[in-house]
């Protein structure tokens, strides 16, 4: 490859990286934590507001849902804090684990590969909302662990998301997970829209759009 060729490469990979980083928000702290939760139109409309409105719409967002689906974020958000802090500290919900387990919650079951083998640890269903448990893994020994593959049943079928241990303590969603999963996706947007599913869409997006703008 021509030096000139390898420049442009380096150049235009520098851009990709840069946006996909600057597309998760850092120093608003709600709007991090809420993120991977917002519909398309709420992201755009949140960029878009004074710090008044995002303190009005920061009201409104959770009274546009059930009260059940606040509660389910704030029990999820809350094991997140707590399991997956060592991989980012000031951010323990921008991680690959978190933002699966904020959309789909608790998967049916875990399976970890380790250095020295396949270990499968079914999760016991819990009586609170008819939802799924994980054990407490605050004390998980990262390095005895390669890989994580969180099963999650859709349908007929079960969607497997994997991920890959990378030292020094980050766990990343594994290339395979998109290729292997063609309902993914769509177990995504169904969990999204049943935990988290805006009761009046039409009306919130009114009072939205009255909120002060820039």
């Amino acid at each position: 490859m021509k030096k000139g060729a390898l420049l442009l490469m380096i150049f235009l990979l520098t851009i990709l990286w840069g946006c996909s980083v600057n597309m998760m928000p850092s120093k608003d702290s709600w709007y991090a934590k809420h993120y991977f939760i917002m519909q398309d139109f709420e992201r755009e409309a949140y960029k878009k507001l004074t710090d008044e409105g995002r303190r009005q719409f920061q009201t409104l967002f959770w009274e546009a849902r059930q009260p059940i689906a606040r509660e389910q974020f704030e029990t999820r958000l809350t094991y997140i804090e707590k399991v997956f802090k060592t991989e980012n500290r000031s951010q323990p919900w921008n991680t690959d684990r978190a933002r699966v387990y904020l959309l789909n919650g608790p998967p049916a079951s875990i399976d970890y590969r380790q250095n020295t083998d396949w270990v499968i640890t079914a999760q016991r269903a819990t009586g609170v909302t008819g939802s799924r448990e994980v054990s407490d893994r605050s004390n998980e020994d990262i390095q005895a662990n390669t890989a994580e593959i969180w099963v999650y049943p859709y349908q007929n079928h079960f969607v497997y998301y994997v991920f890959t241990f990378n030292p020094p303590n980050n766990w990343k969603l594994n290339a395979s997970t998109y290729q292997n999963n063609p309902y993914l996706q769509a177990l995504e947007k169904l969990n999204k829209d049943l935990t988290y599913g805006i009761i009046d869409e039409e009306a919130y997006k009114s009072k939205v759009e009255a909120l002060p703008h820039k």
